[in-house]
């Protein structure tokens, strides 16, 4: 019988036990690791095996909103085939289309392949014509978003956009870096090719310098950015859900807002998501190349961001004032506020000094125009693609202030509007102005002229020795703004750029 407790098995006899005799030392036990041949001949074959195991790769869904795209979107399409990496799928959502955007984006619809220096590299392009569609971009990107919120990242490109060739990898490559990213929007530069007279050239050289000052704010502010641009964004579907949950939507765009983007990235930045700009990704965008056209875009962008910035409520957007992705949005009004004061109070004390001789050059009025030209210079020179344009732009001095000009009809048309309560479609007019319809954008011009008309009738009017003391006050007044004003750009001038390139 064997012992209770004991446990025997069929290899106890053929077991070798070692005896030790517990009075003597241990003995001293030496290993040798000889080189073993098999697996020196195995190691270049394992080698070789664990490369060929694919990588794991994050998942982009790019989707392509096209209204009235048909001679933009071959080129949008080709710059995507042509990334170093290319996007998983590629959706493209033609709305509302009243030219050939299907045929011409149908050509590129199936499978593609290239060899990048990562490897060889697939994806599908699928183009969709939704027909008519009330909710116009919005929904087109909301159905796109449908199509593709399965995967890792939704890339948002605009329909005539064009990116650098390495633009996709390197915003792939940052949203990847950091989880708490919700969304990255490249660096954007207006195209400034095939411009057809010397209005076009104009009014893309002051939107070139526009969006390089907006641009290199926002990387010097810690590559913070208040607005990912659907012109060229890469979204997390991560974060997408996430305001989907948080702001009790269906979708991550909604239509009661001017500024779409600028509304996502709120809602982004308020789920506890970073939104950020490019360090290195850049795409070129389609600028604005009529008076009419640039000023139904630059009333619609300043309108939204006026509702956004706003307290209160107005329809289904709530105002927020104290975002922090609105604080460079308050600080661009109030600096357009400054520039509406000082031109506006010049151009009046110097036409009331006129009219009763008493104008006076002073030397140290050439100080605002060189630091404005040092500033505008330095602009220029911050652009990664700047050009004899842009140079010129700027140290000529009369295109910038013309543009100012321009940009400052736009704001005062866009605070009106608002405070007016006018329920227009903003969409629309901004639509119907690219198709060179209405006469909105001359408001403006007209008001300015009759409100100089106002000015002289009531000067006019008054006494000489009362102009003369009006101008004895107006005149130091000025001059303290003035003052305050270029300080300020002297500030800009000798604050460096770090390395980037807007």
């Amino acid at each position: 019988m064997p012992q209770t407790g004991a446990v025997s098995t069929p290899h106890d006899e053929a077991r070798p036990v070692a005896r030790v005799d517990a009075a003597a030392p241990p003995a001293a036990t030496e290993y040798v690791r000889r080189p073993d041949p098999d697996l020196s001949a195995y190691a270049d074959q394992y080698l070789d095996e664990v490369s060929s195991i694919p990588e794991q790769r994050a998942t982009v869904g790019c989707v392509i909103p096209a209204y009235n795209e048909a001679e933009t979107i071959a080129g949008v399409l080709d710059s995507l085939l042509m990334q170093t990496r290319l996007p998983d799928v590629i959706h493209v959502i033609i709305n509302n289309t009243t030219d050939d955007s299907v045929e011409v984006a149908s050509h590129y619809a199936g499978p593609h392949e290239r060899e990048t220096a990562s490897g060889l590299q697939r994806t599908i392009i699928y183009v969709h014509d939704i027909g008519k569609n009330p909710d116009k971009k919005v929904g087109a990107l909301n159905y796109g978003y449908a199509l593709v919120e399965h995967m890792d990242f939704l890339l948002g490109v605009d329909g005539d956009t064009t990116p650098e060739p390495d633009a996709v990898e390197h915003l792939v490559e940052e949203i990847t870096s950091d989880d708490r990213i919700g969304g990255i929007s490249a660096i954007y530069s207006i195209d400034d090719s095939a411009l057809d007279g010397p209005m076009a050239k104009f009014l893309i050289a002051g939107q070139r310098a526009q969006f390089s000052a907006f641009n290199m704010q926002n990387l010097l502010k810690g590559r913070n950015m208040a607005v990912l641009g659907g012109q060229f964004s890469i979204f997390s579907t991560r974060a997408l859900r996430g305001v989907l949950k948080d702001s009790h939507q269906r979708t991550p765009w909604v239509n009661d807002s001017e500024v779409e983007d600028s509304l996502l990235s709120l809602q982004i930045k308020s789920t506890g998501y970073l939104t950020k700009i490019s360090a290195r990704a850049r795409a070129h965008v389609g600028g604005m190349t009529t008076l009419r056209g640039l000023d139904a875009q630059q009333v619609k962008w300043n309108f939204g961001a006026i509702d956004l910035m706003w307290p209160g409520q107005r329809g289904d957007t709530r105002g927020q004032p104290l975002h922090p992705n609105l604080r460079l949005r308050w600080f661009e009004h109030l600096s357009m506020v400054v520039n509406i004061v000082t031109r506006l109070g010049f151009l009046l004390l110097l036409l009331g000094s006129l009219t009763i001789d008493a104008f006076v050059f002073q030397l140290w009025w050439a100080l605002p125009p060189v630091a404005a030209i040092a500033l505008n210079a330095k602009v220029a020179h911050s652009m990664a693609f700047a050009n004899r344009r842009d140079y010129l732009f700027a140290v000529l001095l009369a295109p910038a202030e013309v543009y100012m000009w321009i940009r400052m009809g736009h704001f005062v048309r866009a605070w009106l509007k608002f405070f007016s309560h006018q329920q227009t479609d903003n969409w629309a007019a901004q639509a119907k102005a690219e198709r060179g319809k209405g006469t909105a954008y001359l408001y403006p011009y007209v008001a300015l002229l009759l409100f100089l008309v106002l000015c002289g009738v009531w000067w006019s009017q008054l006494s000489v020795s009362f102009r003369s003391d009006v101008l004895s006050v107006g005149w130091p007044v000025l001059g303290v703004v003035t003052l305050l004003q270029t300080a300020w750009m002297f500030v800009k001038i000798m604050k460096p750029h770090r390395g980037f390139k807007a």
